[in-house]
């Protein structure tokens, strides 16, 4: 059954990756989209990844919260619990909760990712655990506009 559109239309929020700011603390250009703090979401979020190549995404993990992660564009090498595999353009992974992950773009051209993840944890502050930092380079590193993406 399809709900009445005026109440669908109410209800649904639309975002683009030019309304949200750059994550860079991790690394590469991450962009949640779609979150509690910008359409109100309940059950999770979405957001994008671009890596330009070199750059890295530090490892950790989802304490509640499992991942899923698809290339778009590009190849990226992954890291899960420490065992490397190759995840090309049009290729997605499921990480489950507690898996650590790490991405480098080895390649010669620009990855692209949209990454979406769920359950939400109890406070943002408890949805990540970092186990390894951004070097003063890979911080200090520009990144390309995300004007394609």
């Amino acid at each position: 059954m399809t709900p009445p559109a005026a109440t669908a239309t109410a209800a649904a929020k639309i975002k683009s990756i030019h309304d949200v700011p750059a994550n860079r603390r991790r690394g590469g250009d991450i962009r949640t989209i779609l979150s509690p703090a910008t359409v109100g979401s309940k059950a999770g979020f979405m957001g994008t990844l671009t890596l330009a190549p070199g750059e890295i995404v530090t490892e950790h993990w989802h304490p509640y919260s499992e991942e899923f992660l698809f290339c778009v564009r590009g190849e990226v090498t992954i890291q899960l619990d420490g065992e490397e595999y190759l995840l090309p353009a049009e290729s997605g992974v499921h990480l489950p909760v507690g898996t650590r992950h790490r991405l480098v773009n080895h390649g010669s051209e620009e990855a692209f990712f949209v990454f979406c993840s769920g359950p939400l944890a109890p406070r943002p502050d408890l949805g990540h655990v970092d186990t390894e930092q951004l070097s003063a380079a890979q911080a200090a590193a520009p990144h390309p506009h995300v004007g394609n993406a």
